[in-house]
């Protein structure tokens, strides 16, 4: 497991049950620490951390963990802006694998759009791959494990249940056999793009919902920006290449429900204070981390470029970058001409 924050270390917690796991930390004192007191003091300080769990600070040691002939999974708990540098780095030892060495997964847990490139994260990783000199024999299998998941429940031991969406079938299998049972339930599939664009987008519905619930709008006014994101997040995913009905699993529905309504949503928690009065330069002092900032308008780009029509990411552009206030940008939306429920356009 490649990031030892929040996400990073509850992931790596739980692999461990039945997987030999290695914890990297880029911050040696953290490393250090981890080891000495069994604990995350900066992310996790209350959870104790499986005895049986590796914590290293050295990279290239971490990567050989799951690098060699044996094969392994490299789960990369890093965030959509330090994704292309990781891989970067991982591919002189993916290069150095012998032809009949067991297959290595490589799969990324982060979600959203590159912030000034649009790209997603497969796009990052392949590029990245690609310019590292990797051949195809070299080349990973890659996938996204996504799905509604607040890392403090799993690192708590509640139930969870997460989609690994892979290239090859050698990625679930080793996503299920580290992750799956107890109580994690890990489902399959082949949309990657899907999924990814499943995980950015909701983080910019569940602004939208937050900044209607610090505005008082009541809970009609959040079922209907749910659903009405649902369709939007599903209108990008197919134009971007994704698949219709992933949008109805854990990835779309399950990830945006948990993310709009959850307390523990730190975009939620940003967009009730932007309802209440705040601006964004206040929520983003409180060291607030919100990915739906960071790749809302990334979004409404793509939607522009595909020429798909994303009333509600618009909105929260509007709010976050414009000036616009968050109930003018209510009143626009309500403005908008009717038109059929179902249209993917």
């Amino acid at each position: 497991m490649l990031g030892a924050g929040i996400w990073g270390t509850a992931l790596a917690a739980l692999a461990s049950v039945r997987a030999d796991t290695l914890l990297w930390a880029r911050d040696a004192g953290l490393a250090q620490r981890m080891r000495a007191t069994g604990r995350n003091d900066k992310y996790l300080p209350d959870i104790a951390l499986p005895p049986q769990l590796a914590i290293g600070d050295d990279f290239d040691a971490a990567a050989r963990h799951a690098c060699g002939p044996a094969g392994g999974l490299l789960l990369l708990g890093v965030p959509v802006a330090g994704l292309g540098g990781v891989c970067a780095s991982l591919a002189p030892q993916l290069a150095a694998r012998g032809g009949d060495a067991a297959p290595v997964s490589l799969v990324w847990t982060c979600k959203g759009f590159h912030q000034e490139t649009g790209k997603l994260p497969h796009e990052i990783v392949q590029e990245a791959l690609a310019a590292a000199g990797l051949d195809a024999a070299a080349t990973p299998g890659l996938g996204v494990l996504s799905g509604p998941s607040f890392a403090l429940e799993v690192a708590r031991g509640l139930p969870v249940a997460l989609t690994i969406a892979g290239t090859r079938p050698t990625v679930a299998a080793a996503v299920t056999a580290s992750l799956h049972g107890g109580h994690a339930r890990i489902y399959t599939s082949t949309d990657v793009v899907g999924v990814e664009v499943g995980g950015a987008l909701k983080n910019v519905m569940a602004i939208a919902c937050g900044i209607a619930d610090g505005l008082g709008l009541g809970t009609n006014a959040r079922a209907a920006l749910v659903t009405r994101g649902l369709a939007e997040m599903q209108r990008l995913g197919v134009a971007l290449g994704g698949q219709a009905d992933t949008f109805a699993g854990l990835t779309g529905l399950g990830d945006l429900v948990l993310t709009a309504t959850g307390a523990l949503s730190r975009n939620r928690q940003a967009g009730l204070a932007i309802g209440q009065g705040a601006t964004l330069e206040q929520v983003l002092a409180r060291g607030m981390t919100t990915e739906g900032v960071r790749c809302a308008r990334a979004a409404l780009e793509l939607g522009r470029r595909h020429r798909v029509d994303l009333p509600i990411t618009e909105a929260v552009c509007a709010v976050l970058f414009d000036g616009i206030s968050p109930v003018q940008a209510v009143s626009n939306l309500l403005a908008r001409e009717a038109r059929a429920e179902t249209a993917l356009s």
